[in-house]
């Protein structure tokens, strides 16, 4: 509940501060006189934005601070979840800056507005002539029937598994999109695959087959070449050979005279020996070569290929090549792997259509056991409030969609007097009727949910007389169980309170103020005498209104 709320320099307010009680709270005032005031300054503290016409003083911030007792609220892992200190006694602050900036803090922690909303949901229920009309929504409708129903575990349940169900339902249509797309791409994907796998590539083996093509292309030059080569190292009186081994010879006279003419020498012999080495190599080299016109039109055929396969795939080398063979592989292997992939969504897809199904099943089970008992509490709340003849027909439809809440579909259909057909609740049903069904909602709801502090704007819109004292027993009832406000015209409800707060304006130096002042006994009989008669209390009013109160 709220114990306080305090606001500084808020619209048509400069300061004001005001405790509350528990039970059941009257607001009243002129028309004008700033309860709206008093609810805008409350919505901020529960995560409404705010602008700077908030501000009465353009040059002060604004501050809205509101303290609620909590402990009954089961909060605690609310405010560890949002890193929150926790507190029974929870304070929530809001500050508008003269920047329009603002700001908003739970025991002095700063929050987001989204936070703050969160927590709000816990505290106050606001019910304005708005929140009447939403009365014909379908999905509030079905609030209240799974309110009384206790559907709220197994709703939770079924849209957590609904959330997987359409994360699933989404991947499945993906890829069959992409089994639909790629079925020519997969064909031609393997065809470029089978195409690489045949050639069997090998990393560096385009340099090793140039080199070979270039051998045995020229094969007659090169044996040609080495061979007279052989001839000139061989020969007998002018060969190489020979000529190294007159030099070597003449040298090895010379050596012992010397370490100079030594060095020589030994060089030479080493220059014999390498010479010797290489003449022996290229006689080696000479046996080997063969023209082998097969081998060289095999080598020339793989070159080609794998030419023509660089312009294909616009690469210049082998080791492209193969990277280009290891992507196709992946991407064949990854739309080979689609049908796995769709066989096991489609079987997870149809366990939870079953497990939904079945919460479905149970979800429209509880609606179906819930509906008389709500009908049955509402006709008897409403024949109290005026409307003997009232009945509801509130038809549960299947469906097979798949909706947030279950597979139902809802028709809450209303007369409200003998002989008249059934008709949709918002197209029947007049502005008062709907005061008073809501307001008898709101008092079966209690009984169901742990609702927050409660606050009525003029539900009594459309009501008068004896409808109204009814009306004020039903808030004040419901008031055993909660905090209630209720902010009224009608004397009939402003008697029923525990508390009266007026709303009032006044005028200091020239400037306008908005006020809000808890009324003793004494100021409760005139303010409600004056909700009777008018500014002119007359004596028969003065009565009427103790008469009320009392």
């Amino acid at each position: 509940m709220i114990t306080s709320l305090s606001i500084k320099n808020y619209a048509l307010i400069e300061k004001l501060s005001i405790d509350f009680s528990k039970g059941f709270s009257i607001i009243t005032g002129e028309t004008g006189a700033g309860k709206s005031i008093i609810l805008g300054a409350l919505g901020l503290v529960l995560g409404k934005r705010a602008d700077l016409t908030s501000l009465k003083n353009k040059e002060e911030k604004c501050i809205i601070e509101a303290q609620f007792e909590i402990s009954k609220y089961n909060l605690k892992e609310f405010f560890e979840a949002n890193d929150l200190d926790y507190e029974d006694d929870t304070i929530i602050r809001r500050e508008i800056l003269p920047s329009g900036k603002s700001r908003a803090f739970i025991n002095d922690s700063p929050v987001n507005l989204q936070e703050l909303q969160d927590l709000s949901l816990f505290l106050i229920d606001i019910h304005s002539q708005q929140q009447t009309q939403e009365l014909s929504d379908e999905t509030v409708q079905f609030k209240i029937i799974d309110a009384i129903a206790d559907n709220f575990d197994v709703i939770t349940s079924y849209q957590e598994l609904l959330k997987g169900y359409k994360s699933d339902k989404t991947k499945l249509n993906a890829l069959l999109k992409k089994q639909s797309d790629s079925g020519k791409e997969q064909e031609y994907n393997t065809f470029l695959l089978n195409e690489l796998i045949a050639a069997k590539l090998k990393a560096g083996e385009q340099e090793e087959l140039e080199a070979e093509f270039e051998k045995l292309n020229n094969v007659e030059v090169i044996k040609e070449a080495i061979d007279k080569s052989l001839v000139i190292a061989n020969e007998e009186q002018f060969g190489v050979f020979h000529n190294l081994n007159e030099i070597k010879a003449s040298l090895q006279k010379i050596a012992p005279f010397s370490v100079e003419y030594q060095n020589l020498f030994e060089r030479v012999a080493s220059v014999a020996i390498e010479f010797d080495d290489v003449s022996r190599e290229m006689q080696n080299v000479s046996e080997k070569l063969l023209n082998d016109p097969e081998k060289l039109e095999l080598t020339n055929q793989k070159l080609q290929l794998i030419y023509n396969l660089q312009k294909k795939h616009q690469v210049i080398s082998v080791d492209e090549l193969l990277q280009i063979q290891t992507n196709l592989e992946n991407a064949v292997i990854e739309l080979g792997n689609i049908e796995e992939e769709i066989a096991l969504l489609t079987n997870s897809i149809a366990q939870k259509v079953e497990e939904l199904d079945a919460f479905s099943a149970l979800i429209h089970q509880n609606r179906a056991n819930a509906i008389p008992v709500l009908s049955s509490k509402l006709i008897s709340i409403l024949e109290t409030l005026g409307m003997p003849n009232v009945r509801f027909n509130i038809e549960l439809l299947p469906s097979e969609t798949y909706f947030q809440n279950g597979k139902d579909e809802l028709q809450f259909l209303f007369s409200a007097n003998k002989g008249t057909d059934f008709g949709l609740l918002k197209k029947v049903a007049s502005g008062g009727e709907m005061s008073r069904i809501m307001l008898a909602v709101k008092a079966i709801l209690a009984q169901y949910s742990k609702l927050p502090t409660l606050i009525f704007d003029e539900i009594d819109t459309g009501v008068s007389g004896e409808i109204a004292i009814r009306m004020g027993e039903i808030m004040k009832e419901m008031s055993r169980n909660m905090q209630i406000f209720a902010i009224t015209h009608l004397p009939q409800i402003a008697a029923k309170g525990d508390s009266h707060f007026k709303v009032f304006k006044s005028t200091v130096d020239d400037d306008t103020q908005s006020e809000l002042k808890l009324l003793s006994q004494d100021e409760r009989v005139i303010e409600i005498a004056q909700m009777l008669s008018g500014a002119v209390v007359s004596d028969s009013a003065l009565n009427h209104a103790k008469a009320l109160l009392n």
